[in-house]
């Protein structure tokens, strides 16, 4: 009877201690456990950065990669390198219990590496914006900022379903969004921009190619003769990409004078800024439908 007791206790104190631990599951479908919340946390994308700020988790980082700039506290963090490359030793000296990457931004391999040396690692690859509050929950839940979490991701959606009602319904207008001059890159249906666009009743003229981020030639935005044209660039670039495209009186967007500015950190981005964009997008096609241009 005492060895039945004895393992009833053990069985009970397992249950127990597996209960205690986090489980969450990441965009690709990957199980990430911890003992108990993260600690030190370490983001490889500017959108993770935003995205665990969001969640409450800004306490917790203790690494950034290169152009986490938004919130401004996260300027102040260390920088472990970027998409390209990541500064392993100086990722490992900071001592990371949760590393959280952007599966489409981040190498495998490299991500396979951190893996490897036993480091929990929970990939985010929202393509849709009704994605993004369940993510900042899981996220909190990785941290145990759950109610901060819940709060933030409950905004998110109530101002998601306000653009929704507002913008639902609106005359579709063909839509290239230019991210890079040289060479003349757009981004297409696996990327959240996307998604920005139906929002704002915009189809994007270039969705159906394969990829995310491709090159495409002027030729090709030509033959697609959008109606609007968005520069989701830095202002200084996007000016000059402005004169250029004027002179090509060919495009409907350029007659129409439909070619707006847009910031690329927050309409490409997959992180909390991105309603600000969406708002600015659904803005500059309502111009656009009401004949207004720049």
């Amino acid at each position: 009877m005492g060895r039945v007791v004895w393992l009833g206790l053990l069985f009970m104190l397992y249950a127990a201690c597996t209960q205690a631990r986090i489980r969450v599951t990441d965009d690709r479908g990957t199980t990430v456990v911890l003992s108990g919340p993260a600690q030190r946390i370490i983001s490889l994308a500017p959108s993770v950065t935003e995205l665990l700020f969001a969640a409450g988790a800004g306490s917790h980082l203790v690494g950034v990669s290169a152009f986490s700039d938004h919130p401004p506290a996260a300027r102040s963090l260390p920088v472990i390198g970027d998409s390209y490359h990541l500064d392993l030793e100086r990722l490992l000296a900071l001592h990371p219990d949760l590393v959280v990457g952007w599966a489409s931004g981040n190498r495998p391999r490299e991500v396979a590496r951190l893996r490897g040396l036993g480091l929990p690692v929970f990939l985010t690859n929202p393509t849709h914006l009704g994605e993004i509050p369940d993510l900042i929950e899981r996220l909190g839940r990785l941290a145990g900022t759950g109610r901060r979490a819940r709060r933030a991701a409950t905004s998110f959606r109530t101002s998601l379903r306000a653009l929704r009602v507002r913008y639902g319904g609106r005359r579709r207008m063909a839509v290239f969004v230019q991210i890079w001059s040289r060479p003349l890159m757009t981004l297409t249906h696996r990327q959240i921009v996307n998604d920005v666009l139906r929002l704002c009743g915009g189809s994007n003229v270039f969705a159906g190619l394969s990829g995310v981020a491709v090159q495409v030639g002027r030729e090709d935005v030509v033959r697609a003769n959008p109606d609007v044209i968005l520069i989701a660039e830095p202002k200084a670039i996007a000016i000059n990409d402005l004169a250029r495209w004027r002179r090509m009186r060919s495009l409907r967007a350029v007659r129409s004078g439909h070619l707006y500015i847009v910031r690329p950190g927050e309409v490409t981005s997959p992180g909390p800024r991105i309603l600000a964009g969406a708002r600015t997008v659904c803005a500059d096609l309502d111009s656009a439908r009401a004949g207004r241009g720049h």
